[in-house]
């Protein structure tokens, strides 16, 4: 499955570096995205490294996920597609 990163995880005066908002078409509800929890997701880099993630929480009420990456990731990465797992 596929998805595409949105955004950061943030609130109104912080931004989570590690944790990011990711949206897949196929996910409509928030019961649907509640399914994948614990899947693996990969964000491949320009240079060619594999960022993993974990996927902790639906977000949102309409399909998206919470998904914890092990380091920070780059703003460069926003809008582009992960591999769920």
């Amino acid at each position: 499955m596929e998805g595409i990163i949105k955004n950061f995880r943030r609130g109104r005066h912080r931004v989570k570096m590690n944790q990011m908002v990711v949206y897949t078409e196929s996910l409509k509800k928030k019961e649907d995205a509640a399914k994948l929890i614990g899947k693996i997701v990969i964000w491949k880099s320009p240079a060619g490294k594999e960022l993993k993630g974990i996927v902790r929480a639906p977000h949102g009420n309409k399909g998206a996920i919470r998904v914890l990456f092990e380091t920070g990731m780059p703003g460069q990465a926003i809008g582009e597609k992960v591999s769920i797992a």
